[in-house]
């Protein structure tokens, strides 16, 4: 088969452009939210002429290699990627050692697609790790943010890389974020966790990683950190939350009335029930001159 690029997105809203011009009135602009994607997967799977298959056919009909290989030349050639394309090599498990690589090379572009492909599959785990350990501001953020997503949801495979990247300094708050995801009790990843707890600097963070982590022998440090004098409300809030997912229980009166976010809370449920209670006495006052 020659490797041909097309263009299927372009085609598509070349079509729909028409149709949208004919038939604007049929519909309102949430319906067409709805109706535009029905069609754009309905199209992918109807027959071009000129192709002599449709969009799913004429990459179903492709070899592993050649998937990938017509992933490199649309990226190269600023061809619009479409849907089609990435389904049928997402549904091709011989292809991810192919977009593994990808994501061990320098083609960021191709490293976008290689990513949102894979997702959380266990085999980009290692190089979303070798991503991630990269020195901040090497790579675009919001596309290491993209990939950590996704280590977090398997985190047990990342943990020895996490620990290795803790230990060095390495983005140590997402290292932080990572190991307290682990599933599986390991007592480093409970030590690190506390040590980072009681050493102060961002409690309510370390209280939620300690309650996501999930260890009851974090219960002793969260209570003691809970009764101290001093603490703000915010910190007290987030303490509650952890030992309570702990399965502990707080009853202490505490008194917060001068700290600020306290204050600010306090004023946004005074507004809000100003708000209802406006509605309320508006419902009954057009009750009450309904029945006049």
């Amino acid at each position: 088969m020659g490797m041909k690029l097309y263009d299927f997105d372009g085609m598509f809203d070349k079509k729909l452009s028409q149709y949208i011009s004919k038939n604007s009135g049929l519909h309102s602009e949430e319906e067409w939210e709805d109706i535009i994607p029905a069609m754009y997967s309905k199209f992918g799977d109807t027959q071009i002429k000129s192709l002599g298959t449709s969009p799913r056919g004429y990459y179903g009909a492709m070899s592993d290699e050649q998937l990938i290989k017509c992933l490199r030349a649309h990226v190269k050639n600023s061809v619009p990627v479409s849907r089609f394309l990435c389904e049928a090599i997402e549904s091709r498990p011989g292809c991810r050692p192919a977009l593994v690589e990808i994501l061990n090379g320098e083609e960021e572009g191709l490293m976008q697609y290689a990513v949102n492909i894979l997702g959380a599959a266990d085999e980009a785990i290692p190089a979303y790790m070798r991503i991630l350990s990269c020195e901040e501001g090497d790579d675009d953020e919001d596309f290491k943010n993209l990939c950590a997503d996704f280590v977090k949801e398997k985190a047990d495979l990342a943990k020895e890389q996490a620990l290795e990247c803790y230990a060095r300094g390495v983005r140590k708050p997402l290292m932080l974020e990572m190991l307290s995801s682990v599933k599986s009790h390991d007592d480093r990843i409970f030590d690190i966790l506390i040590k980072e707890f009681r050493m102060g600097e961002n409690v309510p963070m370390m209280a939620g990683y300690l309650a996501s982590y999930g260890d009851e022998r974090a219960l002793s440090y969260l209570l003691d950190k809970i009764a101290e004098d001093g603490i703000t409300y915010d910190e007290f809030q987030e303490l509650k939350y952890a030992i309570e997912a702990l399965g502990g229980e707080y009853d202490g009166e505490r008194d917060f009335s001068q700290d600020k976010v306290y204050q600010l809370v306090q004023e946004h449920n005074r507004a809000d029930a100003d708000i209802f209670s406006a509605f309320t006495q508006g419902a009954e006052g057009q009750q009450g001159a309904d029945k006049k």
